[in-house]
């Protein structure tokens, strides 16, 4: 009906740079930027902080910084002091889902992030996406076009006001980066 793209971009560039409380408060940012597609799970990723930094007994991570998809803040998968043990099944799904990381992030600035769970998101930007369009106008007249509300044969005297027949239509969608989602 709409046209939904179909290929993901890759999501496995997710690198943090891991230091220590510790450290840091006497005056050291010594660490270094393990990145998570190195690791098969999180209790892997945990293994090498701590080998990383087995100079001190209880190491309290400190995630100093992090390069990774906005979809991780949002989801609050990741923080300062903070990493979600759900963030390889997290990973894994959005890898196998349709939809790429794009529309996905307008999904969650559209409606959100109250939902952590990340098979419900994607369950619903499946069911809620229209597609990616230039502009609301173009969005209705395919919606209209696709739907069979539009007639093809129009008389030419016929005149649409796109503008206003746009308006109203949008009371029921939402767009974030030209991406459109059905109202839930």
């Amino acid at each position: 009906m709409f046209n939904v793209k179909l290929k993901f971009k890759d999501m496995t560039n997710v690198q943090i740079y891991v230091g220590t409380y510790f450290k840091y408060n006497n005056g050291s940012v010594e660490g270094a930027w393990p990145d998570l597609k190195d690791y098969s799970n999180y209790e892997e990723l945990s293994e090498a902080m701590r080998e990383l930094h087995k100079d001190e007994e209880d190491p309290e991570f400190m995630f100093q910084d992090y390069e990774c998809s906005e979809i991780f803040n949002d989801l609050k998968l990741i923080s300062e002091s903070y990493i979600s043990k759900d963030i390889y099944e997290v990973i894994e799904a959005i890898e196998n889902s349709y939809h790429e990381e794009e529309v996905i992030t307008a999904f969650i600035y559209c409606y959100g992030n109250g939902c952590n769970d990340i098979h419900d998101v994607l369950n619903k930007v499946c069911e809620c996406y229209c597609g990616e369009f230039s502009d609301d106008i173009d969005f209705t007249e395919q919606l209209l076009a696709d739907t069979g509300c539009l007639s093809m044969d129009l008389p030419s005297y016929v005149h649409i006001d796109w503008g206003r027949t746009a308006q109203d239509i949008m009371m029921d969608y939402v767009t974030y980066n030209h991406h459109y989602f059905r109202l839930m």
